[in-house]
Order: structure tokens, then sequence, then C-alpha cells
């Protein structure tokens, strides 16, 4: 099941707005009930105000009581049809001595001057009422005053104030809501920017973006970016190179070939054609250790093992095995081969294949470009976290001029000497620098050459 598409706009103007609407509406929510509080404080005072004047207009007297309420006073306390007081002044025991309405007394026993509130309904109006109880000069007697007001009015005043605090709040709400949407909109114009940049660029475009003008958070982003376009280029133009340099050696080895064969054709002794047939052998066999040559060379080069997990090598054992196959060629050249490692398992992570490529390389171009009556001796020393092989020979040696020029490609120490490509210290280079290591040349006493490989124990993680 496919996801929606996740619009970062969106996400903003939720994660922005929610927390903020729901802070405002908590604060209006707060502010009503606190006006609503106050509101109702105001009301229970003024019915506790009202009952003690109520019950200051009746005296006891002997064995009576005086009541002195003219209807004036009445008529004062009836403030209109909206907002119209009940009371009721009764006696404990007794029965109602004024009033305008009987009111439902209060559940419990009576406690001197301590205001009851409690609400009611009287029909289908809802009230609220205040209860004192005043003692008598006779035990057990009591003065009970009961004042209460129609709830519709508070009800009233609630709602003017939720009124009153909730169009403010909302139209803040709004207000907030499209400066939010306005900002997020502008901070995310450099995204935008950058994105049409990308999408406008030609696919042979590999240029680095343009960071100046860009925020913190993009930066980091387009130096991403552009190490990826910087990558992508070097790939490019690695095998543009190889292409190109391909290209250029192979020319010359077919074009020989192509010669060859047609001089073949014209040839008419057997031995002229033989000869001529051996010519072609030669050139074949020259070209088909060029192209073996550059595919190894390709699959060595960074990228190209990219996916690949890396396996367990046994260095010791790869060593003696290739120094062992070595030996004939060594010995139809007229040089001795030998392997000096004291090490019995040398285990480092790599690619087996590329390894038994890179130190065929080193061996067989030490058996190709010494003289005859040479020795070529290979090592394998334990370095701290590495492991070292050296293939070192007693021939003529490498110029300090030439060192650093031998692991160019197609580039060979002496140009009529041999029948090698010039690529065998390329593919030593990379293999050994795609595992993380090393190559260098030194000079060997009394005279030689040392190549030396150092390579990591623990294979690098890319």
């Amino acid at each position: 099941m496919l996801r929606d598409k996740v619009s970062l706009k969106r996400q903003l103007l939720l994660w922005l707005l929610i927390p903020q609407i729901v802070l405002w509406l908590a604060g209006a929510a707060l502010y009503y009930n606190v006006a609503t509080h106050y509101a109702n404080a105001i009301t229970d005072n003024s019915l506790l105000q009202t009952a003690r004047a109520i019950a200051r207009q009746v005296q006891p007297y002997d064995d009576g009581l005086v009541v002195d309420f003219p209807r004036a006073a009445q008529l004062l306390l009836e403030e209109g049809p909206d907002d119209k007081l009940f009371y009721t002044v009764s006696t404990l025991p007794g029965g109602m001595i004024l009033g305008n309405r009987r009111l439902p007394a209060p559940s419990g026993a009576p406690i001197a001057d301590r205001p009851l509130f409690y609400n009611t309904m009287q029909g289908s109006e809802p009230i609220r009422i205040l209860s004192l109880y005043y003692p008598l000069n006779r035990p057990n007697h009591w003065l009970h005053v009961q004042v209460g007001k129609n709830l519709q009015k508070r009800s009233q005043m609630s709602r003017e104030i939720l009124l009153a605090t909730g169009i403010p709040m909302g139209l803040l709400i709004i207000a907030m809501s499209a400066l939010v949407w306005l900002g997020i909109r502008r901070g995310l114009r450099p995204l935008e920017k950058l994105q049409r940049s990308v999408e406008h660029r030609a696919p042979q475009d590999l240029a680095p973006l343009e960071t100046q003008a860009l925020p913190v958070e993009l930066q980091s982003l387009t130096h991403a970016l552009n190490h990826l376009l910087s990558t992508t280029n070097e790939s490019v133009s690695r095998q543009r190179r190889f292409i190109a340099d391909a290209a250029h050696q192979l020319r010359t080895p077919l074009a020989g070939l192509k010669s060859q064969t047609e001089l073949a054709m014209r040839e008419t002794t057997p031995e002229g054609l033989r000869d001529r047939l051996n010519l072609v052998h030669a050139s074949a066999t020259r070209s088909i250790h060029l192209v073996n040559q550059l595919l190894t060379l390709a699959r060595s080069e960074p990228g190209a093992q990219a996916g690949t997990p890396g396996m367990k090598v046994d260095l010791a054992k790869l060593i003696r095995d290739l120094t062992a196959e070595s030996v004939p060629r060594a010995l139809a050249a007229g040089m001795d081969l030998g392997c000096d490692s004291a090490l019995h398992e040398a285990t480092i992570d790599g690619n087996p294949a590329l390894l038994r490529e890179l130190f065929v390389n080193l061996i067989e171009n030490a058996i190709k470009y010494i003289p005859r009556g040479c020795s070529i001796t290979v090592r394998l020393l334990d370095h701290g976290a590495d492991y070292v092989v050296e293939v070192e020979d007693d021939g003529n040696g490498i110029s300090d001029e030439q060192k650093p020029r031998v692991f160019e490609r197609f580039y060979r120490v002496n140009q009529n000497d041999g029948n090698g490509c010039g690529l065998g210290m390329a593919i030593v280079k990379e293999i050994a620098e795609r595992h993380g290591g090393r190559i260098e040349l030194a000079d060997a006493q009394p005279h030689g050459l040392i190549a030396r490989v150092t390579l990591p124990k623990q294979r690098p993680t890319n």
C-alpha cells in the first residue's frame, strides 16, 4: 500500500500551529473559569450582604420578634423580572414569618452565623440560595434567613464572558496562522530555489552547487550533494580516461595484427606463412594480455567493488601458493624465486581475486624486467596492525625519478624492453588502495628493487 506523500510545509504548519492553538484554547478556558469564579464570588457576596441586612430587620423582643421591614425595602430587593430576589425568614421551630417565596431548607444541623450556599430548582428555574442561622433567646430556637437568586443572569454573564474572550481569541488564532504560514513559505524559499536549480540542470552538468546564500541547514545538504557530484564526476572522468586509454592502446596491436594477417594471406611458401602466423599469434597474445589488464584495472577502481562484501583471506597461504605457481616461469627465465615467511597464517579482510591479481603482477613484473641469473624473494612480515608483503629482486633497479611514474597507466621504464603494456603497477596501486593499503618502491642493497605492499589486518569501512 502506497503511503501519502509527506509535505514538509504541512508538517511544519501542523507542528507550529497545533501546540499554539492548544495553548491559546487552554488560556481562554483558564481565563473564562477565573472570570466566572469572580463573577460567582460577587454574586455570593451580594447574597450574603442581603441576607445579613434582612436579618438585622428582625429583632427579638421579650418572647417574640419585632419585624421592621417596610414595603419600600421589599421592593428595592426585587431588582427586576430577570434578576428577582427570593427571600424567606422563618423560625425553628416555627414557620415562615417573612418572605416572598418558600425556599427549601438545607440538610444538616444549624450552625450559628455560618453562610451555606447551595443550588436548587424552583419549578423549571435554577436558583442559588444562601442560608444563615442566628440563635434566639430561647434554647434550640433559631432565626433562619434564606436569600436566593435566579441563575439565568449569571449564565448570561458567563456566555458574555465566553464571547468576549472567544471572538478575539479566534481572530488572534487566524492572524497567527496566517503569519506562521507566511513565515514557513519564506523560510522554505531557499529550499525551493535549490530544488529548481537541481531540476533545471542538464544531466551532463556536474559542477558544484552554490552554497554562499543558503542557510546553515541547507549548506550541509548542499555540501553532501556537491560531494556526490564530485564523486560522480570523478567516476565519469575515470571511465572516459579508461575508454580513451583502452582505445589508444588497442589500436596499435590490432593494426599490427591486421597487417600481419594481410601479409600472411600473400605468402606462398609454407615457411613464410608459418613465420607470419607466429607473429599473428604473438600480437594476439599481447592484445589478450592488454584486454585482461584493462579489465582488471576497471574492477580494481574505487566504486567498481561497491556492495561486494569482504572475505577472510589467508595472506600467508596466498603468498606461498602464488610463489610456487610462479617458480616454473622464473626457472624458464633463468631466475631464482623463493618465499621467505615465518607466518603460518595471516588473515585479512579483502577480495581474494583482486589480492591474487596484485601479487601476480608484482611477481611477473620482477620476472619480466630483471636480467637472467638474478634472484627474487617474496617476504611476508607482521607489522602490528598491518601485514607487509615485499617482493625484492637484485636486478638493475629503478631511478628515484622514475619510481613515482611507474604507477601511471601505460608507463614503462623502458619502452623497448619486455612485452608489457604498462598497467601492472597501476593495477597494484589501485588494488592496494582499494583494501586500505599502500605500495611503495625502495632500493635494495647492494642493488635491485623492493616493492613493498602494506595491507591492514582489518579492512576499513567505506
